[in-house]
């Protein structure tokens, strides 16, 4: 399967020549394939949001190469416009840019500037408004009147009617109630397999990261320090503490478990699979 997204030796350099100078991104190289829901963590600064911002054209690589279906997205302008809106950014705090007047005209302003007729952009915000669970009777109403986690949705919606081949989501639960953080990842669930869309999602919560993902890039200093599977990553709790991470609490559970004497998998980092793996210790005791 050839990647939808890859870098070549991607570097990036802030204020470059000036005192200021910050390296971001050095000689990153990684690929995400389609439809693969990939999550991305690392601490503040380690470069995973400027890694993001450049893998639909909103910052030019220093160095290196970033393909979309193997070409350049800057081998030309028309080709760099078209990449941004076959990948979908949705910023952290996204509401924080709704600006129309209606909840139906902010969804519609991404699939408008993609000069689609009137009835395929009626078509796509009803769709998009759908997969986020926002009602109709909210369409045309000001997005300024709705609770924090339907704009959150709105705003989601917007990226989502453009139909991305790619969306990418920066701490898209950010500031929520715990309420407004699932019903969030269940519309994203829900438009990732229903579209079949690749979906690469940065954050800070290792509970969501570890419920959602299939495959988790760890980002230290402006490198790739780890890419794996979620249980092959949070395996390696101590590198990811020495990186300013932290591990699911389930999985910091079975550490200390292991600690106190008993043979249990350190490498559980859902609910689900503590369960199991009780269950199955339980099992194994005479007398339990």
């Amino acid at each position: 399967m050839n990647p939808i997204i890859e870098t070549k030796e991607l570097t990036h350099i802030y204020s470059r020549g000036t005192p200021f100078e910050r390296v971001a991104l050095d000689s990153v190289n990684f690929s995400v394939n389609p439809g693969e829901f990939m999550g991305i963590i690392g601490h503040t600064g380690s470069g995973k949001s400027t890694l993001i911002q450049h893998l639909n054209g909103l910052l030019k690589p220093t160095g290196g190469q970033v393909l979309f279906d193997g070409t350049d997205i800057w081998s030309d302008k028309h080709f760099t416009r078209q990449v941004r809106f076959k990948v979908g950014l949705v910023f952290q705090y996204p509401e924080y840019q709704l600006f129309e007047e209606t909840v139906f005209k902010d969804i519609s302003f991404g699939p408008k500037n993609m000069k689609l007729s009137e009835e395929e952009i009626r078509r796509r915000v009803y769709e998009a408004a759908a997969f986020v669970e926002l009602p109709d009777s909210v369409m045309e109403l000001s997005p300024f009147e709705l609770s924090g986690g339907q704009k959150r949705r709105v705003a989601i919606a917007g990226v989502i009617a453009m139909e991305p081949d790619v969306l990418i989501l920066d701490e898209p639960t950010a500031g929520l109630d715990p309420k407004g953080r699932e019903q969030i990842l269940s519309n994203i669930r829900a438009y990732q397999e229903a579209r079949g869309a690749t979906v690469i999602m940065v954050s800070h919560s290792m509970e969501e990261i570890a419920d959602s993902v299939e495959r988790l890039v760890v980002i230290h200093d402006a490198h790739i320090a780890m890419d794996g599977t979620p249980r092959e990553i949070f395996a390696h709790a101590s590198e990811l503490e020495s990186m300013g991470l932290s591990v699911p609490q389930v999985t910091n559970v079975f550490l200390r478990l292991r600690e106190m004497g008993l043979d249990v998998d350190t490498s559980v980092y859902t609910t689900e699979q503590a369960k199991a793996a009780l269950l199955a210790l339980k099992g194994g005791r005479p007398g339990c």
